[in-house]
C-alpha cells in the first residue's frame, strides 16, 4: 500500500489543535542522546529574586548536564567567589548546587548578594541567571504613643496602620485584643495600603481594641500595632460634656448630624496615575465617606471592563484585572454615590512590560559543513535591547569564529566544523528586567538511531486518533518513513500524517487500523529501524445515565449508571458528588451499577457523576440530586412602624429546601388574655417578607411566622418581640342580645360577652337599656360589671320590650349598639279555641276546624294548637274518661284547621282544642263527638276444616276481630286441586253473616280443595283468608289393596324374591371376605389383560349391591359417632326402607283437612307429605317396591 505525506501547509481541523500543540512541544523537547558529546545545558537553577529564611540554611540551586559531564564555578557581585576559602560553603558533588551552613554560625546578611552560576566542558559554557540572594526581614513596628479619638455619630474616620518595611512586604488585617477579625462593610472597610476606612462612625464602633497586625509569611511571624481606642458620641452627649466649661454663647451647636453627599478619603484629588506590569494583576481603589453611607461604581472611560478577568474586592471599592495586558492601558472611573449626590475620581493606567519571549533561540545540532542559525526575538515596553554571548562572554570580545555572523538578534553559521561547537546565550533586557536564554551549537557526525522502544505496543479507543513514536536523532538529520505490515509500501496516503518528529498520525483509528508499524530512519550515514504494533479498542459507552431525582428528606434514591466497554480492557466505576470523593457514610451503597443513598439528608443534594474508567479512555454521566422539604422556619423577625393599631413586621426566610416558598402564616398570641394561644393573624404571597398588621388596643401582641410549600407548612419561627397597644374604648357592642322572661312578671336580658381581645382597655363593663315598645317611657339604664344577663322585675305580662346593651371600658363608650325587641315573661292561655267543628271525610280521616284565640289572651309566644282525641262509647263519655287513652295531635303556627288520620272505621270520638305558648297549654275547649262511617272488615280471625269424610269437609271460623261495622254475609269460594297442581273451577258461596261452621257435600273423595273465605259489610268486602284440605280414601279400593297384600300367591312370591336375594348377598360377602379366587377372576389374573381389568370393578353381579350400599351411605347421615360397619353388612337398624316402617296404623293419622300426616320410624325423618300428593295408604307392595 503506497502512501503520501500530508503537505505541512494543510489546515488542520480545530479539534486537533491541542494535539498540534502537543507535537510542537515534542519537537522542541528534541535532545542529543547523552551517550554523544555536546556541550553543556542548564537543567535547574534558584529563582532570580531569591528570599530566604534567615533562620534556615542558604541552597542556592544550579544543575547542569553535558558530555562530558560539566564542571561548575560561581561569581558573587559580578566577581569569582571562591567556594573553598569560605568553610561554611559547600557544593554537592557533581552538581553545582551551594548550601551556605548559617545555622552552625554566620549571619545570612553576610550571604546577601548576586550570584552567578556558570557549567563548562570541551564544548562550551551555559550560565545561569543573575540570583539575587536577599533574607527576609519582619521588623517590628516603631513605638508611638497613641491618643484616643473621640468623634460625633456619623463623622468619617481613617485608622492608620503603616507597618514596617519587610522582606517580603506583608499581609495586614484589622483584629481585636481576641483575635477576633473586625467586622467589615460597606461603610467599615480596609484599604489597599492596610489603613482602616469609617465612611461613617455609628455609636457600636466604640471600642479600645482596634489592632493593625502585619503577617510576615516567609518567618511565620506576625507583628502588632499599639491598640486605637475610638468613641463615638451623640451630640446629646457631646453637649453634656462641654456644657460645664462654655457660656450660652460659645455653646456648641446641638444640630444632629447632618447628611452629606460623598467625597473621597483615597486617593486625593480628582485624577491620579497608576503604573502596572503586563502580567500582574492591576489593583484600582477608591474609598469614599459620605451619610448615609456611599455606594462604588467602576467604568472604563473609553472602552469596557474585560470580561473573564475583571473583578470586584472589597465591596466594590477595589477594581482588580487579572493578566493585565498593554490594551487594559486607558482612563478608568469610579464613582462614589448616595442619595445626596455623586462624586468620581478618573485613573490614569499605564501598562508597561518586562522582556517577554516571542522566539527564544533553540539547541542546534549540526554535521560538519552544514548551516543553521539561532534566533533570539523578544518584546517588551519599552522595546528590550538584545545581546549575545558565547560560553559566557560577550560575543564581542569572544574568540573569533569564521562559521558564524550576527545579525541583530540572530547568529546566522554556515559551513560548520567540529570547532564551532559553542553555547550561545541571548540577553533581552529593559529597565523592568530581564530574560536569559542558553542555546547550544553542537557539531557532530552520527548515523541514525531510534530512540522509541522496540516492539512497543500502542491501544487505542476506536474512531480517535492514533499516535505512533518514533522519536530519533542522527547528524545530518535523518528522513523517516513509515510502513505497515511485513511488505508494505511506504505510508504516504491523506489518511495519514508524518510528523517531523518521527510521530506517524492516524487521525481516526478504525478497526483495520490494527496491525504492525515499522519506523525507518536514514541518513548519509546509515539507516535505523524500529517495530511498533497498534491494537484497536471498543470505546466505553454508558448506556443507561443516571437520572435527575427530586426527593424528599429522610427518604432513599438510587442512581443507575449501565456501562459497556471493551471485554478486553478492566472497567472502573467510581462515583463522585460534585466532582469530589463521596462521603464516608455508611448511607451511601455502591453496588455494581447503582449508587443508592438513604435517609437523604439536606447536603446530599448535589452532582452525582459516574465515572466509568478504562486504561484508554474514560466517560461520565452525571444527575442532579435535589432535596426537598418542608421549608426551614423563618428567623430574625423584627418590628417596625410601631403605631395604636399597626405595626410592620419583617423577618428572614428559612432555607426552602429546593422548593418554593408559596405563602407565609401569620399568627399572634395575646400574652395578656390568652397566653400560650395563637390565633391566626394573615397570610401573604411567598415573595414577601414584610407585612403591615392591623392591631387591636389593649393587646400584648407576639407574633410568629410559618412557611408553606407545597410539600407541607415549616415549624414556627421563634416568636417575635412583645409590642403592647395602647387602650381604647370598645369597637364592637355584645352580640346575641335577647329579651326573653322567665316569670310573668320579669324580663331577663342576656348577651354574649366580648372577650379580653375585644375589650380594648380594662374595665370592661355594659350598660343595659330598655324600654316598652309600645310605650312613651323614656329608656331605663344600668350599668353592670363582666356579666352576661340582667334581670328586669316587675314587668307586665308578655309586653314588646326595645333593648340594648352597649360596651365600656376605662377609655370609654363602644359606638351606640342596634335595638332588639324582645318580650316579658309569658303566662298560660286564658281562652280555648272557639267554634270547633268536625267533618269527617271518611272511615278512617277527619278534618277538625276551630277560631283562633285573641293575641292578647295567648299572653306569650303563639307555639300552636294542640288537638286531644280519644275513642269513646257512646252514652258513657264522662264516665268513663279517666281510663280512655287519648292521642294528641300538634299544629304549629297560627292554624285554625288539622286532619286526623288513621281512625278507626264505625267508632264513636271525642275530641277538644287547646293553644300553646312558650309556657305552656290553655284551657280546653268543649269536647265535640263524631262517628266514622263503616268500612270494610278484616278477615276472619281463624279458619280450620274438621271431619274430612269421603264427600265432605266441615269449616269452622271466627268473626273478623275488627269488623268495622255491621257484618252482613260471608263469602266462601273454593275449587279442586289434582295432582299436577292445576285449579279446578271455582265455586262461590254466600254464607249468612251469623254463621261461624259451614259444612260441605257432595265433594269428590281423596281430593285437595283450597278454599277462599272473607266476610263482608255494607262498605264492600275485606281481606280473605284461605286454607287447603283434603277428603278422605275409598274404603272399598283401600279393602281390595289389603286384600291382593293378603293373598298367598304373592306372599309366595315375595319370599321366593327375598330368599334369592339373600343367597346372592351372603355369597358376595363369603367371597370378599376370605379372598378367594372364582375361576373367572383366575383367569383374569393370568392374562392381566388390560382392557379386561376395568371390568372387575364394573361387574354387574356386584353393581347393584355396591350402588345400594353406596346410595344408603350417600342418603343416610350417620348417627354421632357410627360407622358403616367393616364387613359392609346392613343391619336392621341402619336401613330406612323397612317394611315395619310402613305400619298402617302406628304412627299414621290424619290432620284436620284430611292431609296425611304420618312419618317413618326410622332413624331419618321424612318430609311431611304435601297436600297435593297422593292420600292412598300405604300397603306392602309399595312398601317392597320402595326397597328393590
Amino acid at each position: 500500500m503506497q502512501l503520501k505525506i500530508m503537505p505541512k501547509k494543510k489546515r488542520l481541523p480545530a479539534g486537533r489543535v491541542a494535539l498540534i500543540l502537543f507535537l510542537c512541544q515534542m519537537i522542541s523537547a528534541l535532545e542529543v542522546p547523552l551517550d554523544l558529546v555536546q556541550p553543556p545545558t542548564i537543567t535547574q537553577q534558584s529563582p532570580k529574586d531569591y528570599i530566604i529564611d534567615p533562620r534556615e540554611n542558604i541552597v542556592i540551586q544550579c544543575e547542569a548536564k553535558g558530555k562530558p559531564p560539566p564542571s561548575f564555578s560561581w561569581t558573587r557581585n559580578g566577581t569569582h567567589f571562591d567556594i573553598d576559602k569560605d568553610p561554611l560553603v559547600t557544593m554537592k558533588p557533581g552538581s553545582g548546587t551551594l548550601t551556605i551552613n548559617i545555622m552552625s554560625e554566620g549571619k545570612a546578611e553576610t550571604y546577601e548578594g548576586v550570584y552567578q552560576c556558570t557549567a563548562r566542558n570541551e564544548r562550551g559554557a551555559a550560565i545561569s541567571n543573575n540570583i539575587v540572594v536577599r533574607p527576609s526581614r519582619s521588623p517590628l513596628w516603631t513605638k508611638e504613643k497613641l491618643e484616643p479619638i473621640t468623634l460625633r455619630n456619623g463623622q468619617s474616620l481613617v485608622l492608620p496602620c503603616r507597618p514596617p518595611l519587610g522582606l517580603p512586604p506583608p499581609i495586614i488585617f484589622w483584629m481585636d485584643n481576641s483575635f477576633q477579625r473586625l467586622p467589615q462593610s460597606e461603610r467599615v472597610s480596609q484599604g489597599l495600603n492596610g489603613d482602616l476606612y469609617f465612611s461613617n462612625v455609628l455609636p457600636e464602633d466604640t471600642r479600645e481594641d482596634y489592632i493593625c497586625y502585619a503577617r510576615f509569611n516567609h518567618t511565620q511571624t506576625i507583628q502588632q500595632k499599639q491598640p486605637i481606642s475610638v468613641k463615638v458620641i451623640s451630640v446629646d452627649e457631646l453637649n453634656d460634656t462641654i456644657a460645664a466649661n462654655l457660656s450660652d454663647t460659645e455653646f456648641y451647636s446641638a444640630k444632629p448630624n447632618r447628611e452629606r453627599p460623598p467625597t473621597f478619603l483615597t486617593p486625593e484629588g480628582n485624577t491620579s496615575n497608576k503604573e502596572e506590569l503586563r502580567g500582574n494583576v492591576l489593583s484600582l481603589e477608591c474609598i469614599a465617606e459620605g451619610l448615609p453611607t456611599p455606594v462604588i461604581y467602576w467604568i472604563k472611560e473609553d472602552g469596557t471592563l474585560p470580561t473573564n478577568r475583571t473583578f470586584y474586592r472589597n465591596f466594590k471599592k477595589t477594581l482588580q484585572i487579572i493578566q493585565v495586558s498593554e490594551a487594559d492601558s486607558g482612563n478608568y472611573q469610579c464613582i462614589a454615590k448616595n442619595a445626596l449626590g455623586a462624586i468620581h475620581h478618573t485613573i490614569s493606567v499605564t501598562v508597561k512590560a518586562a522582556p517577554y519571549w516571542i522566539l527564544a533561540p533553540q539547541n542546534l545540532v549540526l554535521s560538519p559543513g552544514e548551516d543553521g542559525s539561532l534566533i533570539c526575538r523578544a518584546n517588551g515596553n519599552p522595546k528590550p535591547r538584545i545581546s549575545w554571548l558565547s560560553n559566557g562572554v560577550p560575543i564581542e570580545i569572544a574568540p573569533d569564529d569564521p562559521s558564524r555572523k550576527i545579525d541583530g538578534d540572530t547568529i546566522i553559521f554556515s559551513n560548520v566544523q567540529e570547532r564551532s561547537s559553542a553555547v550561545y546565550q541571548c540577553n533581552a533586557s529593559n529597565e523592568y528586567g530581564y530574560l536569559l536564554a542558553n542555546a547550544f551549537v553542537n557539531v557532530l557526525a552520527e548515523p541514525p538511531r531510534i530512540l522509541t522502544s522496540a516492539n512497543t505496543l500502542y491501544q487505542v479507543i476506536a474512531n480517535r486518533p492514533a499516535l505512533l513514536d518514533c522519536a530519533f536523532f542522527g547528524s545530518p538529520l535523518p528522513t523517516i518513513e513509515w510502513f505497515k505490515g511485513a511488505k508494505g509500501s511506504a505510508l504516504r496516503d491523506d489518511i495519514y500524517v508524518l510528523h517531523e518528529n518521527g510521530t506517524l498520525e492516524i487521525p481516526v483509528a478504525q478497526k483495520d487500523s490494527t496491525g504492525t508499524y515499522t519506523c525507518v530512519a536514514r541518513n548519509k550515514l546509515g539507516m535505523a529501524k524500529n517495530e511498533v504494533h497498534l491494537e484497536i479498542k471498543d470505546p466505553t459507552r454508558i448506556i443507561k445515565q443516571p437520572e435527575y431525582a427530586v426527593v424528599q428528606r429522610g427518604s432513599t434514591v438510587s442512581f443507575e449508571c449501565k456501562v459497556k466497554h471493551d471485554h478486553t480492557l478492566t472497567l472502573t466505576i467510581t462515583w463522585l458528588k460534585d466532582n469530589g470523593e463521596l462521603p464516608s457514610d455508611g448511607r451511601f451503597t455502591v453496588d455494581k451499577d447503582h449508587l443508592e443513598v438513604a435517609d437523604v439528608r439536606d447536603s446530599d443534594g448535589g452532582a452525582y457523576t459516574c465515572v466509568a474508567n478504562t486504561t484508554l479512555d474514560m466517560v461520565s454521566a452525571s444527575a442532579v440530586l435535589s432535596v426537598v422539604d418542608v421549608p426551614n422556619p423563618p428567623f430574625d423577625l423584627e418590628l417596625t412602624d410601631q403605631l395604636d393599631k399597626s405595626v410592620q413586621l419583617s423577618w428572614t426566610p428559612g432555607d426552602d429546601n429546593n422548593n418554593p416558598i408559596i405563602k407565609f402564616i401569620i399568627e399572634y398570641e395575646d400574652a395578656m388574655h390568652e397566653a400560650g394561644l395563637w390565633h391566626h393573624q394573615t397570610e401573604v404571597p411567598g415573595m414577601q417578607t414584610t407585612a403591615q398588621l392591623k392591631l387591636s388596643p389593649y393587646v400584648n401582641y407576639s407574633f410568629r411566622v410559618m412557611a408553606v410549600n407545597s410539600l407541607g407548612r415549616s415549624l414556627p419561627s421563634e416568636p417575635s418581640e412583645q409590642y403592647l397597644t395602647k387602650a381604647a374604648e370598645p369597637d364592637t357592642n355584645p352580640m346575641a342580645v335577647e329579651g326573653l322572661g322567665s316569670e310573668p312578671d320579669n324580663l331577663v336580658i342576656t348577651w354574649k360577652p366580648l372577650n379580653g381581645f375585644e375589650s380594648n382597655g380594662p374595665g370592661l363593663q355594659y350598660k343595659v337599656s330598655w324600654r316598652q315598645k309600645d310605650g312613651d317611657d323614656e329608656w331605663a339604664s344600668v350599668v353592670v360589671a363582666n356579666v352576661s344577663k340582667y334581670i328586669v322585675s316587675g314587668t307586665p305580662t308578655f309586653v314588646p320590650y326595645l333593648i340594648k346593651v352597649q360596651a365600656l371600658n376605662d377609655v370609654g363608650f363602644a359606638p351606640e349598639p342596634a335595638v332588639v325587641m324582645g318580650h316579658s315573661g309569658e303566662d298560660l292561655p286564658m281562652v280555648a279555641p272557639g267554634n270547633v267543628h268536625v267533618n269527617v271525610v271518611n272511615s278512617t280521616l277527619a278534618e277538625v276546624n276551630w277560631d283562633p284565640v285573641p293575641l292578647k289572651s295567648i299572653r306569650g309566644h303563639l307555639q300552636g294548637y294542640r288537638i286531644y282525641y280519644w275513642k269513646a262509647q257512646e252514652g258513657s263519655l264522662k264516665r268513663n274518661r279517666r281510663h280512655i287513652e287519648k292521642k294528641i295531635l300538634t299544629f304549629q303556627g297560627n292554624k285554625t284547621h288539622g286532619m286526623l288520620p288513621g281512625l278507626e272505621p264505625f267508632s264513636h270520638y271525642a275530641l277538644n282544642v287547646r293553644v300553646v305558648n312558650g309556657k305552656g297549654e290553655g284551657p280546653a275547649s268543649p269536647d265535640r263527638v263524631f262517628n266514622t262511617p263503616e268500612g270494610v272488615p278484616s278477615a276472619p280471625s281463624s279458619l280450620k276444616i274438621i271431619n274430612p269424610t269421603l264427600d265432605s269437609l266441615t269449616l269452622e271460623w271466627d268473626p273478623p276481630s275488627r269488623p268495622n261495622g255491621i257484618l252482613t254475609e260471608y263469602t266462601l269460594k273454593y275449587q279442586p286441586i289434582n295432582s299436577t297442581h292445576e285449579l279446578g273451577p271455582l265455586v262461590d258461596l254466600k254464607i249468612p253473616a251469623n254463621k261461624t261452621r259451614w259444612t260441605l257435600k257432595n265433594l269428590n273423595f281423596s281430593t285437595r280443595y283450597k278454599f277462599y273465605f272473607y266476610a263482608q259489610t255494607a262498605a264492600g268486602s275485606g281481606s280473605q283468608i284461605t286454607e287447603e284440605a283434603v277428603t278422605t280414601v275409598d274404603e272399598a279400593m283401600a279393602s281390595r289393596q289389603v286384600d291382593i297384600a293378603t293373598q298367598g300367591w304373592f306372599i309366595g312370591l315375595m319370599c321366593a324374591v327375598a330368599l334369592l336375594i339373600l343367597i346372592l348377598l351372603i355369597v358376595c360377602f363369603i367371597r370378599r371376605n376370605k379372598g378367594g379366587k372364582y375361576p373367572v377372576k383366575e383367569k383374569e389374573d393370568a392374562h392381566a389383560d388390560p382392557e379386561i381389568q376395568p371390568m372387575k370393578e364394573d361387574d354387574g353381579t356386584f353393581g347393584e349391591y355396591r350402588s345400594l350400599e353406596s346410595d344408603a351411605e350417600d342418603h343416610k347421615p350417620l348417627k354421632k359417632g357410627s360407622r358403616t360397619p367393616s364387613d359392609r353388612t346392613v343391619k336392621k337398624e341402619d336401613s330406612d326402607d323397612s317394611l315395619v316402617d310402613y305400619g298402617e296404623g302406628v304412627n299414621g293419622q290424619f290432620n284436620e283437612d284430611g292431609s296425611f300426616i304420618g312419618q317413618y320410624s326410622g332413624k331419618k325423618e321424612k318430609e311431611p307429605a304435601e297436600g297435593n300428593e297422593s292420600s292412598e295408604a300405604p300397603s306392602p307392595v309399595n312398601a317392597m317396591n320402595s326397597f328393590v
